[in-house]
C-alpha cells in the first residue's frame, strides 16, 4: 500500500532529514511535496490531496496547529514533528495519530507510519462494506454501514436524528433513544449522508433535518432535535443551513 505524503516544516534541513528517513525505512511512503511555511503548506495539501502530513508545529507566521484550522476537513491522517514536547494536548485535540520528537528516532518513524498504515487498511474495508450497502439498497431501503469495535451496523438514514463527533470516533443518536459509537471520524459521514437530507451544521455535528424541531434563536442560537437535544450552529455554517432547511 502506497501513502502519499506531504512534508512541512519552516527548516529545509529536517525536510531533507526526514525524506531521507522514509526513503530507507518507510518505503511505502512516497513524498509528492514539501512545504516551507504554513501558506505553502495549505497549498500543498489543496493541490495533492495527501493521505498524510508531517507536520511541524512551530512556523514563521502562522504555526502548524493554525494551518490545520484554516484547512475544510482534515481527511488526511496527521503527524506532528517538532523539537519541543509541550503541544501533546493539543495534537490530541487535531486527531493526530502520532507526535514525533526531534531529532527522529527510525524506530518511532516506523512505529507511527505502520499505524497509518493499519488505519487505511481499515477505511479500504469499510468502502468495501459501503459497496456492499449499495447492492443491498437495490432491492431494500437504503442503509448505511457503521463500523464499531465489535461489528458493522446497517441503519436507515430516516432512524438516525444526529452525529456528534469525539476527536477520531463519531456517536450516531437514533430515534429509539439509542446511541452507536463508530471507529470512523465524522468528516466521512459527511459526503455518505449528504444525499439523505443531513447537514453539518457544527465542526462536531451533523443534524437529519427532518428531526429538526425548531431553530432556537436565544443563548447564542442552536438546533432542538426531536429528542430535545441541543446542537450547536457555527457562525460560518448558518447561512447555508438557513437555506437547506427551508
Amino acid at each position: 500500500m502506497i501513502i502519499n505524503a506531504v512534508i512541512i516544516d519552516d527548516e529545509v534541513n529536517n525536510v531533507d532529514n526526514l525524506s531521507i528517513l522514509l526513503q530507507q525505512y518507510c518505503k511505502q511512503v512516497h513524498v509528492v511535496a514539501k512545504g516551507f511555511n504554513a501558506q505553502q503548506g495549505k497549498d500543498i495539501i489543496l493541490q495533492y490531496k495527501p493521505d498524510l502530513v508531517f507536520l511541524d508545529v512551530q512556523m514563521p507566521g502562522e504555526d502548524g496547529f493554525e494551518l490545520l484550522k484554516s484547512l475544510p476537513d482534515l481527511y488526511f491522517e496527521i503527524i506532528f514533528v517538532t523539537a519541543y514536547d509541550q503541544y501533546g494536548i493539543q495534537a490530541i485535540k487535531f486527531s493526530a495519530i502520532d507526535y514525533l520528537l526531534k531529532p527522529i528516532k527510525i524506530h518511532d518513524l516506523q512505529d507511527a507510519v505502520n499505524k497509518v498504515v493499519i488505519k487505511n487498511s481499515q477505511k479500504k474495508q469499510n468502502l468495501q462494506l459501503e459497496n456492499l450497502v449499495k447492492l443491498l439498497q437495490q432491492n431494500e431501503p437504503p442503509r448505511i454501514a457503521i463500523s464499531t469495535t465489535k461489528e458493522t451496523r446497517f441503519i436507515k438514514p430516516d432512524n438516525i436524528i444526529f452525529c456528534e463527533s469525539s476527536n477520531n470516533y463519531t456517536t450516531f443518536h437514533l430515534n429509539n433513544s439509542e446511541t452507536i459509537i463508530s471507529s470512523r471520524p465524522i468528516y466521512e459521514y459527511e459526503s455518505l449522508l449528504g444525499p439523505y437530507g443531513f447537514i453539518r451544521c457544527h465542526q462536531s455535528y451533523i443534524i437529519n433535518k427532518n428531526h429538526v424541531k425548531s431553530w432556537v434563536k436565544e443563548d447564542g442560537g442552536y438546533l432542538l432535535m426531536e429528542d430535545n437535544s441541543q446542537i450547536p450552529v457555527s457562525r460560518n455554517k448558518k447561512e447555508n443551513l438557513r437555506d437547506l432547511l427551508r
